[in-house]
């Protein structure tokens, strides 16, 4: 049997175990975390795409719409959305912003452009004096909303010429530079930290490169020290740890790893070939949001590695992918995690729309 099958058995096993804990879970009442009125929309603000096969089908492209749409449903008429606590994360409303950009909707038009509008006036209307891009009601780790925040008006930036969303992008970046760790080369949660972590360093990755491609200038030595910390973060069998402490691999990590060093022009070695081997290998562990806390997150970057990659490792991972991410839909039709309806339906389509997203970070 070749990789692929066993690869394809394990999933099999995995996700019919899945779908049993997703109904048991639907029974005493997980389906209630989203309220009956929000899922009551009938007008739908999505064409659907012509440009259908067996890679990128109708079932893909409806799910993606489904989710879109109950995005527009949730927001608040300030630009944040309904989750209690997760839907005024600036982190999060960024990537609902992204996967509406992803689907190349236009700024304040129409009325999926106008949710991507107001989503925007309040993520820069969280710019401090500073740079520094949060809000009070965030997580415990408010890099992450300046990291996704600045990666999200850096694609907002490319989409319009908003001279203003420009001023507030290059005192984000600003920051982010001020606030590399000297020792070490990385971030951590907050802008002043005298350690670093490989999730947080990722995360302010992807905004410079996202910033560098609208135009806005980044230094060089920031993004090589940067680089070497995700390097000295691969461990022997190929994964990546979460601290240069010696922690054990993660496989959600080891897929950021390798979108951080694709993003910095480094596209093959040895490092690249280890990490992917690591995911392959830890693939069908990693299938369900039962199996893994992070199955959003580290799917948001594996679809992008093995997107970048291309071929037919690109195909086949995506349609285990494709698969996987379509069974953990809710009655509803959309997703659900411990974080928010609104990160988990973000980050769904943003994962399901990789082959057909116009957004430039996650180009080849």
């Amino acid at each position: 049997m070749n990789r692929s099958s066993k690869i394809s058995n394990s999933i099999e096993r995995l996700e019919s175990m899945a779908a049993i804990r997703r109904r048991q879970a639907i029974a005493v009442g997980l389906s209630l975390a989203i309220s009956p009125q929000a899922e009551c929309f009938a007008e739908t603000h999505f064409d659907r795409r012509a440009d259908l096969d067996e890679f990128y089908d109708k079932q893909t492209d409806e799910a993606i719409c489904t989710g879109l749409d109950l995005l527009i449903a949730r927001q608040n008429p300030d630009g944040t959305f309904r989750s209690s606590e997760h839907g005024r994360w600036v982190g999060i409303c960024s990537l609902v912003g992204l996967a509406w950009l992803s689907r190349g909707v236009r700024y304040g038009y129409g009325t999926a452009g106008t949710a991507l509008l107001r989503t925007g006036d309040y993520v820069l209307s969280k710019v401090q004096a500073s740079g520094f891009l949060s809000a009070k009601e965030t997580s415990h780790g408010p890099m992450y909303d300046h990291g996704f925040g600045t990666l999200f008006l850096a694609e907002l930036y490319g989409a319009t010429t908003d001279n203003g969303i420009r001023d507030k992008l290059s005192a984000a970046v600003k920051l982010i530079v001020r606030s590399q760790n000297e020792r070490t080369g990385g971030w951590r949660y907050h802008p002043a930290s005298d350690d670093a972590d490989l999730s947080v360093t990722v995360s302010q990755l992807m905004a410079l490169r996202a910033a560098r491609n609208a135009g806005i200038g980044v230094p060089k030595e920031t993004i090589d020290r940067a680089v070497e910390y995700v390097r000295k973060s691969q461990n022997p069998d190929g994964g990546f740890m979460y601290q240069i402490t010696g922690d054990p691999s993660r496989f959600a990590l080891t897929a950021a790893a390798i979108v951080a060093l694709y993003n910095a022009g480094i596209y093959q070695g040895k490092e690249i070939d280890l990490a992917f081997e690591y995911l392959e290998a830890n693939m069908a562990a990693n299938r369900t949001v039962e199996a893994d806390n992070f199955f959003f997150y580290a799917h948001y970057y594996s679809a992008q590695a093995f997107r970048h990659h291309g071929g037919q490792r690109w195909q086949t991972w995506y349609g285990y992918l494709k698969k996987s991410v379509l069974s953990q839909r809710n009655q509803q039709g959309v997703w659900f995690d411990l974080k928010s309806v609104e990160y988990a339906t973000a980050m769904a389509c943003l994962i399901l729309n990789m082959p057909r997203t116009v957004l430039p970070i996650f180009q080849r």
